[in-house]
């Protein structure tokens, strides 16, 4: 599919993230203060909710489905409104629009807006099912001959985050504190994170709900869009804790998305397909059509007031599970499935160093400290360090980008127990 071409020139750049091929769904604070929904197109912010409030734009049956200013009463609508409704933007955005000029004053720019979560986040999952890292954070604690679970090419291993702390771009996040292990295991103490890391995945947004258990296709569409997601990590909380049950406070400190979500049709010319199966799936897992997409991958690191140095370069297309049979394989037990799930794709790392998707993997366990552009080491992230997330898939002279999803590492906080004790 070539570039679509808008009115808005902006978006006809062959390196925007928002050409018309995209409008990604996003909410800001209006200089009014008011919270909208809003559409990327170019550089621009279209403001759906005050069109919607004009008349201009609407769901048919439904009154004031943008109101409230987050995305989560139009996804719970269902595909058949999602695709009438980007076929309405399309027609309001396109180089053939009869009145483009009466759309003029519904534009506002997206530098200086301050973008919100675009939706309420139900509930939380974050996925292990990158086979890559899985084999080297196995490789690491348990050795090459143990490095993935007996389970896991049959299954795709989660856990149940944290909905409450997940954030949007731009929010910074604060050192945690945590249990830590001491100089024998019966000794932990009560200290701020030294091991504080990243986590590169892609996130995907449940849109219609289930009850019961749904297919491999049935969960493809349900799903509403995608976000980046940087699941941030505490490793030497997490080595203390984990077993028997897995991650707990090591996860809970923040999981940040970027501000878009793009639209599940917008990347329907990237399907891709799942690598070949090692081991036989079971039938209820096993894919119908590709889908997973080919979508090229990047983190930055900056040190405080310094320049960013790309750390690490990857593709969505090397997950060993999509988000389909994640979401599947979640609905098994009966569990409902909720508008605004967040189902994380798990850390996406390559096979190469430079395409590791985690400081953990990168610097392997601290052992292998990486030199940055401005000449600095890291093994971990540092207080005042800025991580930032970027993702497009490259079309025809176009390309489907999210945005960043970007946060500063703020130093620990004061003892939180220093007055109880």
């Amino acid at each position: 599919m070539p570039l679509m071409t808008s009115w808005v020139e902006s978006a006809n750049s062959p390196e925007t993230d928002f050409p018309l091929n995209n409008l990604p769904y996003g909410s800001f604070l209006s200089d009014e203060g008011e919270t909208c929904c809003g559409v990327a197109i170019g550089d621009m912010i279209l403001n759906v909710t005050t069109l919607e409030a004009d008349g201009l734009i609407g769901i048919d049956g439904e009154e004031e489905v943008f109101f409230l200013g987050d995305w989560s009463d139009f996804m719970a609508l269902g595909a058949p409104v999602w695709a009438a409704f980007r076929s309405e933007l399309m027609a309001l955005l396109g180089a053939d629009c009869e009145d483009p000029q009466a759309l003029v004053d519904y534009l506002v720019p997206q530098v200086g807006t301050q973008m919100l979560m675009p939706f309420h986040v139900s509930e939380y999952t974050d996925f292990y099912a990158g086979k890559n890292h899985a084999v080297n954070v196995g490789t690491m604690f348990r050795g090459p001959e143990n490095a993935l679970p007996p389970n896991w090419l049959s299954i795709p291993i989660g856990y149940n985050g944290r909905a409450s702390s997940v954030v949007v771009d731009g929010t910074d996040v604060r050192r945690p504190w945590g249990q830590l292990k001491g100089p024998d295991d019966t000794l932990p103490r009560f200290e701020p994170c030294k091991r504080f890391d990243f986590e590169l995945e892609m996130g995907a947004i449940v849109g219609t709900p289930s009850d019961g258990p749904v297919t491999v296709e049935q969960a493809d569409d349900m799903i509403f869009g995608y976000v980046l997601l940087n699941d941030w990590s505490a490793r030497d909380i997490q080595a203390w804790e984990y077993q028997p049950l897995g991650p707990f406070q090591a996860k809970a400190t923040a999981t940040t998305i970027s501000p878009w979500i793009v639209p599940k049709a917008a990347l329907e010319p990237f399907r891709t397909s799942t690598p070949e199966r090692e081991r036989e799936l079971l039938p209820y897992l096993q894919e119908p059509r590709p889908m997973l997409y080919d979508i090229a991958l990047e983190v930055g690191l900056a040190p405080e007031g310094k320049d960013e140095t790309i750390i690490t370069r990857t593709n969505y297309s090397v997950m060993y599970y999509s988000s389909a049979q994640q979401l599947t394989h979640h609905s098994t037990s009966g569990c409902p499935m909720n508008t605004g799930d967040l189902l994380g794709s798990g850390t996406i790392s390559g096979t190469t160093k430079d395409s590791r998707g985690a400081l953990l993997e990168i610097a392997w366990g601290g052992q292998e400290p990486i030199t940055l552009d401005t000449g600095e080491t890291r093994s971990f992230l540092e207080d005042g360090d800025r991580l930032t997330l970027r993702g497009h898939a490259r079309g025809d002279g176009y390309r489907i980008g999210f945005g960043t999803c970007a946060g500063t590492v703020l130093p620990a906080a004061k003892d939180p127990f220093a007055s109880s004790l």
